[in-house]
């Protein structure tokens, strides 16, 4: 943290505010039966044709209402003080395994395993249980980004993207292909929303003049270009507003140095619309798997900061313009005055493929398609001798080309 005035300032209003805030976003609901608003029947799934969860029995429509507006987290951002936690960002449980629930239809016990799933039937009714509230094992968060893109159209995102890459793929992978294997995951996120300060310090360069020089003679002749310049202290202390920074809040998506898989292109097909995130029910999820988030605040604040720092960056950017040699910061820093966490599954069409090829042991390549705008990014496993062999190709047709080139100038010389 920078010893500035205004820094220390949003630093210490802060501290007063430090309390943390709670905002429940529990449905109310008691577990078991989850029922349609019209009929009554627990028969009830999400619905692409209709982009809302439908019952099966009936055919009644419906979408759970948008979670800003429910639970009151569109407020304005420049307000917030100390930590506001949505309560489906409650620290996690790792010995909240199983859930046992009576059945309001006909009595019966029937037990959940909530690390895989947070729905089952009831072995004597068949009607369907659900988990409606906010277990603290981290599989129930504060809302859900219904999917958009069905199955099919993920297929074909997936199709196109390995086609275009095929060419330098092994030969395993293209007969092993299969993007009828994708599978629609729910991934866990944190949404963000920061009030801070910012403030960088640095030092930028712009030039006074450029000019040449020129040593040796014949095959030793050189000519090098310098330039003088004016260094100047560059400071720039501003506030910030950050709406909706997105964290994966699964371990296994957050690693960055992964050996064995290559998820960290989850990051690349942001952004989520997490501002049209509805108010969890469990039913949105049938037919999908998720993923159980296994990560608290505390685990992912530091990476959060560093977003903070990033974005602090890139908004005085266009303000140094004048330095035409640069900027280099030297000290940064945030004061964060306010945060807004909440929990929130986003849609991912998600393939993958491991290579079991490798020395060092299988690594799993994942494509993954962004559910709700389409965004396709991935890896395949590629064959090194293909690429041995176009670079040498490309090499010998550069030297083949000089040569020409060469021998034309020799001719008209």
């Amino acid at each position: 943290m920078l010893g500035d005035e205004a820094v220390a300032g949003a630093a210490e209003a802060a501290r007063k505010h430090s309390a943390n805030r709670i905002i429940d976003t529990s449905s109310g609901e008691d577990d078991g039966l989850s029922k349609c608003p019209r009929c009554g029947s627990t028969d009830i799934q999400y619905s692409f044709t209709a982009q809302a969860l439908q019952c099966s029995y009936c055919r009644h429509t419906w979408n759970e209402e948008n979670a800003e507006q429910a639970f009151g987290l569109d407020s304005s951002i420049a307000e917030l003080r100390g930590h506001t936690l949505a309560s489906g960002t409650a620290d996690i449980r790792e010995d909240l395994t199983t859930v046992t629930l009576k059945c309001q239809g006909c009595g019966a016990e029937v037990v959940i395993n909530v690390e895989q799933k947070l729905q089952a039937r009831c072995h004597w009714c068949r009607q369907t249980l659900s988990i409606n509230s906010q277990i603290p094992n981290g599989a129930v968060p504060d809302a859900v980004l219904p999917f958009h893109l069905t199955r099919e159209q993920a297929i074909e995102q997936i199709e196109a993207f390995a086609g275009k890459r095929k060419a330098f793929a092994q030969a395993r992978f293209k007969e092993e292909f299969v993007p009828d294997n994708v599978m629609g995951v729910y991934i866990p996120y944190m949404v963000v929303d920061g009030n801070m300060h910012a403030v960088l310090r640095g030092s930028g360069e712009v030039t006074t003049r450029k000019y040449t020089v020129t040593t040796g003679s014949g095959d030793n002749k050189r000519t090098e270009t310098y330039y003088d310049a004016d260094v100047y202290a560059v400071q720039r202390a501003f506030d910030m507003l950050v709406d909706d920074l997105t964290i994966v809040s699964a371990e296994r998506f957050n690693a960055r140095d992964n050996t064995q898989a290559t998820n960290n292109i989850l990051n690349a097909v942001q952004p989520y619309d997490t501002e049209n995130a509805v108010a969890y029910n469990s039913n949105y999820l049938k037919n999908f798997t998720s993923e159980r988030r296994d990560l608290n605040v505390r685990d992912v604040d530091d990476e959060v900061e560093n977003r903070f720092l990033a974005i602090a960056r890139a908004k005085a950017t266009p303000t140094v313009g004048r330095y035409d040699r640069g900027v280099r910061w030297e000290e940064e820093g945030v004061a964060v005055r306010g945060t807004r966490w909440v929990s929130v599954y986003v849609p991912v069409w998600l393939y993958s493929y491991a290579d079991s090829a490798r020395s060092e042991g299988t690594l799993v390549h994942y494509i993954a398609v962004n559910a709700r705008n389409g965004n396709t990014m991935g890896s395949i496993p590629v064959s090194h001798p293909k690429i041995f062999a176009v670079a040498c190709t490309a090499g010998t047709v550069a030297a083949v080309l000089a040569a020409v080139v060469g021998f034309g100038w020799f001719l008209m010389g």
